[in-house]
């Protein structure tokens, strides 16, 4: 998609979007028979909204100055971007096959020098969001009016450099940054909610001086409106999405699992998953 606006004038759904994003993950989660697909299906809906509604960008050139950034600070959420870049036509479809293989275009863990639309390397979590301090801040100073978004877990608001940058955007009046929790309520040792996570982050991120919001990140109405207020907000300070998702959201028998955070099926399991995502293609 070159521009939000041209985005906005397709027929195809935001649904329907979410939809494809969700299936390609599915498909290149079935390449490796393991993967962060829970995490994949559960954010699907943020980067559909992200992708299709809020962001200016150029499918076929995605090193464009005048783009808006999105920074992936949780590297293992990769198979999630690709699948979105994927549906976006950053990526072709035919390299799907080719997830996690030596010399693959999309590795399991992001990495910036290998895929295209892949802003940064990401993995060593609590990293992100300075990183996109840093580039909203360089972007203010050459008068772009490009946006910065950051998307980072809710296991990294246990991490102090994340704080840091917080307070940082705050201090360099960062109006141009939006930042994007995904709040799932799962780590790899457990519910983040049993760790250093608040039921409500909102009020955390106010005290701080952020524009904050706090939404379903699984209803596609509430995400829109939630992105349009961030990007339309008219105080110079930086903004924050908390989307409480669902993890492995479309597929009823992995999000019945205890433990979703990292996914290993049997083989036949692959093909029910997607045939059950089919059922409910919308339009």
């Amino acid at each position: 998609m070159p521009n939000r606006s041209e985005t906005r004038a397709t027929n195809v759904s935001l649904a329907r979007r979410a939809w494809a994003i969700r299936r390609y993950a599915l498909q290149m989660a079935e390449v490796q028979g393991q993967g962060y697909i829970g995490q994949a299906l559960g954010v699907a809906d943020v980067l559909a909204t992200s992708y299709f509604h809020a962001m200016n960008y150029r499918a076929d050139d995605p090193e464009w100055e005048g783009r808006d950034r999105f920074y992936l600070s949780i590297g293992h959420y990769a198979i999630a971007l690709y699948a979105a870049l994927l549906e976006a036509g950053i990526l072709p479809e035919d390299e799907i096959e080719t997830y996690g293989m030596d010399d693959s275009r999309m590795p399991m863990s992001g990495m910036a020098a290998y895929t295209p639309g892949m802003e940064i390397t990401g993995g060593s979590l609590g990293q992100g969001l300075g990183i996109a301090v840093g580039a909203a801040l360089g972007l203010k100073r050459k008068a772009s009016g490009s946006f910065v978004y950051n998307m980072l877990s809710d296991g990294e608001l246990g991490e102090g450099s994340t704080w840091e940058a917080v307070m940082s955007a705050v201090q360099w009046k960062l109006d141009n940054l939006i930042a994007i929790v995904d709040f799932n309520n799962q780590q790899a040792d457990g519910p983040t909610l049993d760790a250093l996570a608040t039921p409500e982050e909102a009020p955390k991120w106010r005290a701080f001086g952020w524009y904050a919001q706090e939404v379903d990140g699984n209803d596609l109405t509430a995400l829109v409106q939630a992105f349009d207020k961030a990007r339309n907000h008219p105080d110079r300070q930086p903004r924050v999405i908390i989307c409480h998702t669902k993890m492995c959201k479309g597929i009823p028998f992995l999000e019945d699992r205890e433990s979703t955070h990292f996914i290993r099926v049997e083989a036949d399991e692959w093909a029910k998953a997607i045939a059950l995502l089919d059922e409910d293609k919308p339009l």
